[in-house]
């Protein structure tokens, strides 16, 4: 009986802990949102597979004023290429590719920096930024870099050599797209709804017109002003008609592998799960081995802390060092972040504000802060 009253008692006390932490938590964030001028902000914190806490701030649509729901849909932008990597560590897996190969014989043509001709660039290289590439001549399209005679060609090198130095650079990850395709025979799309989004019964994609569009968050850019500028049409761009003449492994850009998902931030969170637990879901299906979901934490650049598509920091927690990334475009503002020791992490994305880089840092830390520790 006294034990029964106890296991009540504690019970009582921790869900009175967590009523106080979530009322500060709401508090403080819309402190934040109303100093940065804040259209829209979801936000999810998941704790031992569980996702803990999760609220919808603001509006969906500034012209409307329709709420924000928490399982409406942002384009997440960079958090993106995450998916891409997990997809590739998929096949390199089944032994179809390996990081250490030459990525000239995926390209079909020689991917090679001009300077430094006989040093490969690899699959590792681009998945995690040192493979020399920037993006200065753009990202969307493969053929500055596929013909040899282009006069501009060489501007898409650094002048380092692959492999010792780091540039963060897009055009990396829409490359690995295109040979995600050519090794699965799959389109770039639908192989992450099939092999991740599916199995983690999650809703999402990087077709924009293959979903919901009621339930796609308009996203702003915010000038010094004040004034909102809509970006609907350029960030949910219908692809449709020129995917019907569609060239598998060199049109993938239109999917945007670098930026283009599409997810709600309950299901960036049930995404982030898997990534906490070395590659297994909540419900128990493996993604990916743990050594592949190592591979992507381990930082290959000492001076940025990067690995395949995720990055080490304690920008928004000191002394702990959470592994995530970030994404920005069209006046969005992602963020999953998250400690597999620690078994915590958390999701913020916000469709617009004054200072989009405050929103993340400032509620991260402030989430960090009540329940990273709790």
């Amino acid at each position: 009986m006294r034990k029964t009253i106890g296991i009540v008692l504690l019970l009582t006390i921790m869900c009175g802990c967590n009523r106080i932490i979530t009322l500060r938590t709401e508090f403080g964030i819309e402190r934040i949102r109303t100093e940065l001028n804040n259209v829209g902000l979801a936000v999810a914190v998941v704790q031992h597979d569980e996702i803990v806490y999760s609220h919808a701030f603001g509006v969906r649509n500034a012209e409307s004023g329709e709420p924000l729901q928490l399982d409406d849909m942002f384009r997440i932008a960079s958090i993106s290429k995450s998916f891409t990597t997990v997809s590739l560590l998929q096949l390199v897996e089944q032994g179809k590719v390996s990081l250490c190969d030459d990525v000239s014989c995926l390209a079909g043509f020689d991917l090679r920096n001009p300077r430094y001709p006989d040093t490969p660039i690899t699959l590792e290289m681009l998945l995690s930024h040192t493979s020399s590439l920037n993006d200065s001549e753009g990202y969307f399209d493969f053929d500055i870099i596929s013909d040899p005679h282009n006069p501009l060609r060489v501007n898409c090198f650094n002048d380092y050599e692959p492999g010792r130095g780091y540039e963060y650079c897009n055009l990396n990850l829409n490359l690995a797209g295109s040979f995600l395709e050519k090794l699965s025979g799959e389109r770039f799309d639908m192989y992450v709804i099939r092999h991740i989004l599916q199995p983690l019964g999650l809703e999402g994609g990087y077709h924009v017109d293959s979903l919901d569009r009621s339930r796609l968050v308009s996203l702003y850019s915010i000038t010094g002003t004040g004034e909102l500028i809509c970006r609907d049409e350029e960030a949910y761009e219908s692809r449709s008609e020129r995917i019907r003449n569609y060239r598998m492994g060199y049109d993938t850009p239109l999917f945007s592998p670098t930026g283009g998902m599409k997810l709600s931030a309950l299901s960036l969170a049930r995404y982030m799960i898997m990534h906490i637990n070395y590659g297994v879901g909540a419900g128990g299906v493996r993604i990916i081995s743990e050594e592949s979901e190592r591979e992507m934490q381990r930082p290959r650049s000492a001076d940025e802390n990067y690995g395949l598509s995720l990055w080490q920091t304690d920008l928004y927690s000191p002394e702990v060092t959470l592994v995530g990334h970030t994404g920005g475009a069209y006046g969005m503002r992602s963020a999953m972040f998250f400690n597999s020791e620690k078994h915590y992490g958390f999701v913020v994305i916000s469709n617009g504000a004054q200072g989009d880089e405050a929103i993340l840092t400032r509620t991260l830390k402030l989430l960090y802060k009540l329940w990273g520790e709790c």
